[in-house]
């Protein structure tokens, strides 16, 4: 089966997780999708993630994170750059999710990156999710 957006792909399948309040989600790996779970763990978002080898290809495993009476720290994921409709920002009009409480991913020249950091080098890049 070819998939068309991955990310997209891996954004859904964390929030199916994350409402079933399981504990691990797994997907299949990519640079890309690497990058982004970094960022989801160097928020806060999520515990953890490895990547399992496998034959055909890599798994991306991700351990979910929940508070005190199963309380979820993930309460929303939205694409927002899609493969038919890219959306781009400035330096100067890098969004603010939840007026700083959430975390947009940007893809830049450096890499990805949160809004924050990409606010701090002055670059700006692709709008790729927003996570709150």
């Amino acid at each position: 089966m070819s998939m068309n957006d991955p990310i997209a792909d891996m954004l859904t399948r964390v929030r199916n997780a994350n409402s079933a309040c399981k504990a691990t989600v797994d997907m299949p790996s990519s640079k890309k999708l690497v990058e982004i779970a970094r960022i989801m763990k160097q928020e806060g978002y999520i515990l953890g993630f490895e990547i399992e080898k496998s034959d055909p290809r890599d798994t991306l495993s991700i351990e979910l994170k929940y508070g005190n009476k199963k309380e979820r720290t993930i309460r929303g994921l939205k694409r927002i750059s899609k493969p038919g409709l890219r959306i781009y920002a400035g330096k100067d009009e890098l969004p603010r999710v939840l007026g700083g409480l959430g975390t947009a991913v940007i893809s830049t020249s450096h890499g990805v990156m949160t809004d924050r950091d990409a606010r701090k080098a002055g670059i700006g890049g692709e709008v790729i999710a927003y996570i709150w």
